[in-house]
C-alpha cells in the first residue's frame, strides 16, 4: 500500500518533464505561425495572379487556401495542448508547494465552507490558513469543494462509507500520473465552477414549438429544397423566383419562432469551453480501469449513461449556437438552413435522452474531486497508514502520529493509547500539549473522511468529537471567554447524556477565570466527562487536578510534556511522558521577554 519510489522525486520529475514539454509545445507554435503567415501572403499573390487571368495562379490559390485551414486547425490543437500542459505543470507545482511548506499561501484554504456552529472546525484548523482543506484541496468545482468540506466531520460517518473511501483512496494514491491527468482537465475549468443553475435550467422541461415544425429526421428537407432550388436557377433551371420565395418562407419561419428558440437553448448560453474540459475528464473515466469496488460502480455509470459522448454531443450543439452571436452568419444561417430551429430540435432530443443524467455525472465528479484530495496525503507524504475501524469500547491508538500540518522532516511523532477514562496532560509553556490533542483529534477526522493518516499505525472505534480548545468571546453577544467555554462544556455534558461515543478535547480548562473557581469548576465538569463511553482529554497547568480521583471504576491518569535546558536556552523535545508534570517555565519565558528581572 506504501510508495515505493520517493514522492518528491517522482513529482519534481513530473514538473521538469512538463516545463520540457511546454518548451517544445512553444518552438512548434512559433514555427506554425510563421507558416501561417507565410501561407497567407503566398494566398494573397496567387488570389490576385489568378485575378488578373494566371489560371495557375487560382490553382495554387485555393491549394494555398486549403493548406492555411489545414494550419490553423493544427494550430488550433497546439493551443489546447498548450493549455493542458500549462494546466498540469500547476497541479504539479501544487503538489510540490506540499513539500515546502508553501501550500500555506494557496488562495483556496476553505474559509468560506467553515460552519461558525461547529466550534470544533475552528479548534482543530479544519478549514482557514494553514488548515487541512488547504493542505488537502484539489477540488475546483464548487459542488467538490462543498463534498470536501462536508467529508471532514466531526461526527463518524457509516463504516461502509469509511472503508469504501480507503479503498478508492488507497488505489489513487498508487496512480499519481493518473490522478495528475484528472486534475490538469479539471484545472481548466474557472475555479469554483458552479453548475447549480445550469442544471436547474437544463433539468427544467422544455416548451415544444419548432422542434415539431423541424422533426430531427426530417429537419434539412426544407432548407435542402431552398439550396437545391438556388443551384438550379443559378443554372437557370428554374425562375429565380422559386428560390426567392423559398428563402422568404424560412426567414419568416425563423422569425416567428426567434425568441421562442431562443427560450429553449438559453441554458446553452451559459457554457462556452467548460463542456469540452467535462467531456474530457469523464472519457478518461471511462477509459480507467479501476479495481476498487467503488471507483468501479462510479464508472459504471458513468458509461451506463454514455456521459462522455454525451457531453460530446452537447458542446458540439454548444459551439453551433454559438456561433449565431454573430449578427450576419445569424442572418445567413437561419435564411438559408433554419438554424435555430434545427438546433431547438437537436437540443430538445438531446433533453429528452440524457438530461436526467447531467446532476448524476456531476455529482460522480465532485466525489472524485474528494477522492483525489484525500490521496494527496499517500501522494505527498512517506509515512501514512490507512485507520483501522474497531468495534466495541471506546478506544484510539496510535503509533508514531505526527500533524499533517507540520513538515514532515519536522514533525515529532507521538504514540496514543486511550480507552474510555480521562487523562489529564500537564507540562510547561510551549511544550506540545494543544498540539498533541489537534494531532490527534484532527487524524480521526481524517479517519472519518476515509484519508490516510500520517503514523505508522492507528485505530479507534468511532466517537463523536468535541472541543474546548480555541475559546473566543463574542462582544456582539456579550458573551466573555470563560463564559463561551462554560457553553462548549455545557454541551459536551448534555450531548454525553444521550451514552453516545464521544473523544473530548479540551485545553487549560477554565482559564478564564480565577484559580480557587477554576479548580472546583474544573474537578466538578471532568467528574461529568468520565464515563465508559467517553475518551477526555485535558490539558492544565493546575497540578491540583492531577490527584483527582475518579467517580467512577474508569481511570483518571495523568501524562505530560516538559522541557529541558542547554547553554541556558529552552529546549523542548514534544514527546508524551507518562505521569504529572515536575516543571514550569513561565518564568523563564517571562524573563526571555524582559517583563520578568533576571534578579
Amino acid at each position: 500500500m506504501k510508495p515505493i519510489a520517493n514522492n518528491y522525486s517522482f513529482f519534481s520529475k513530473t514538473y521538469e518533464k512538463d516545463l520540457a514539454i511546454a518548451d517544445e509545445l512553444n518552438r512548434q507554435s512559433s514555427r506554425l505561425t510563421t507558416m501561417r503567415t507565410v501561407t497567407f501572403i503566398l494566398l494573397v499573390f496567387s488570389f490576385a495572379a489568378g485575378y488578373d487571368g494566371h489560371t495557375v495562379g487560382t490553382m495554387a490559390g485555393i491549394l494555398l487556401l486549403v493548406s492555411f485551414c489545414l494550419l490553423v486547425r493544427r494550430h488550433s490543437r497546439l493551443k489546447k495542448k498548450q493549455q493542458f500542459t500549462a494546466c498540469h505543470t500547476r497541479v504539479v507545482k501544487d503538489f510540490l508547494s506540499r513539500f515546502d511548506g508553501s501550500w500555506q499561501d494557496f488562495a483556496d484554504d476553505g474559509s468560506a465552507l467553515q460552519n461558525k456552529d461547529q466550534p470544533q472546525q475552528i479548534d482543530l484548523h479544519l478549514f482557514g490558513p494553514a488548515s487541512f482543506y488547504q493542505y488537502l484541496s484539489c477540488a475546483r468545482t464548487l459542488r467538490g469543494k462543498k463534498r470536501l468540506a462536508a467529508a471532514l466531520t466531526t461526527t463518524p460517518p457509516s463504516r461502509q462509507k469509511i472503508m469504501a473511501r480507503q479503498e478508492s483512496v488507497a488505489e489513487l494514491i498508487g496512480q499519481k500520473e493518473f490522478a495528475l491527468q484528472l486534475l490538469a482537465q479539471a484545472a481548466q475549468l474557472p475555479d469554483r465552477h458552479d453548475t447549480t443553475e445550469l442544471l436547474n435550467e437544463i433539468e427544467a422541461p422544455l416548451s415544444q414549438g419548432s422542434h415539431a415544425i423541424v422533426r430531427y429526421r426530417t429537419a434539412w428537407i426544407l432548407p435542402a429544397i431552398t439550396l437545391l432550388s438556388l443551384l438550379l436557377a443559378a443554372f437557370t433551371v428554374v425562375s429565380w423566383t422559386i428560390p426567392g420565395l423559398l428563402l422568404g418562407l424560412q426567414f419568416l419561419l425563423a422569425t416567428a419562432f426567434h425568441q421562442h428558440n431562443q427560450t429553449i437553448l438559453a441554458p446553452l448560453n451559459h457554457l462556452t469551453h467548460e463542456l469540452h474540459f467535462y467531456e474530457a475528464i469523464f472519457r478518461d473515466l471511462e477509459a480507467a480501469d479501476f479495481q476498487a469496488a467503488s471507483l468501479s460502480g462510479l464508472k459504471l455509470r458513468l458509461q451506463t449513461g454514455q456521459a462522455s459522448g454525451s457531453l460530446h454531443r452537447l458542446a458540439a450543439l454548444t459551439d453551433a449556437v454559438a456561433l449565431t452571436r454573430n449578427f450576419f452568419f445569424a442572418l445567413l444561417a437561419n435564411t438559408l438552413l433554419l438554424w435555430d430551429c434545427h438546433m431547438a430540435a437537436r437540443f430538445t432530443r438531446w433533453h429528452e435522452l440524457a438530461s436526467g443524467n447531467l446532476r448524476e455525472w456531476m455529482d460522480i465528479w465532485s466525489e472524485f474531486e474528494v477522492l483525489l484530495s484525500l490521496a494527496v496525503i499517500g501522494q505527498t507524504r512517506e509515512q501514512w497508514t490507512f485507520p483501522e475501524l474497531k468495534d466495541g469500547q471506546p478506544s484510539l491508538c496510535a503509533r508514531d502520529l505526527s500533524s499533517l500540518l507540520f513538515a514532515e522532516d519536522k514533525a515529532v511523532p507521538n504514540d496514543a493509547s486511550f480507552t474510555a477514562g480521562t487523562c489529564i496532560l500537564t507540562g510547561s509553556n510551549m511544550s506540545g500539549k494543544t498540539t498533541y490533542m489537534r494531532t490527534l483529534a484532527g487524524a480521526v477526522v481524517l479517519a472519518y473522511a476515509g484519508a490516510p493518516v500520517c503514523a505508522r499505525a492507528f485505530s479507534l472505534t468511532p466517537l463523536h468529537i468535541f472541543t474546548s480548545i480555541q475559546v473566543n468571546d463574542d462582544m456582539s453577544l456579550g458573551i466573555s471567554t470563560f463564559y463561551a467555554e462554560l457553553l462548549r462544556i455545557k454541551q459536551m455534558v448534555t450531548f454525553s447524556q444521550r451514552e453516545l461515543p464521544m473523544l473530548i478535547c479540551i485545553d487549560e480548562i477554565f482559564k478564564g477565570t480565577n484559580s480557587a473557581d477554576r479548580i472546583i469548576g474544573a474537578r466538578e465538569a471532568i467528574k461529568q466527562l468520565t464515563r465508559a463511553w467517553c475518551i477526555t482529554l485535558v490539558t492544565t497547568h493546575d497540578f491540583e487536578l492531577c490527584d483527582l480521583k475518579s467517580p467512577n471504576d474508569l481511570p483518571v491518569t495523568n501524562c505530560h510534556f516538559e522541557e529541558y535546558y542547554e547553554d541556558n536556552k529552552i529546549k523542548f523535545d514534544y514527546k508524551l511522558k507518562p505521569g504529572r508534570c515536575q516543571t514550569t517555565n513561565a518564568r523563564y519565558l517571562l524573563r526571555m521577554a524582559g517583563i520578568l528581572s533576571s534578579e
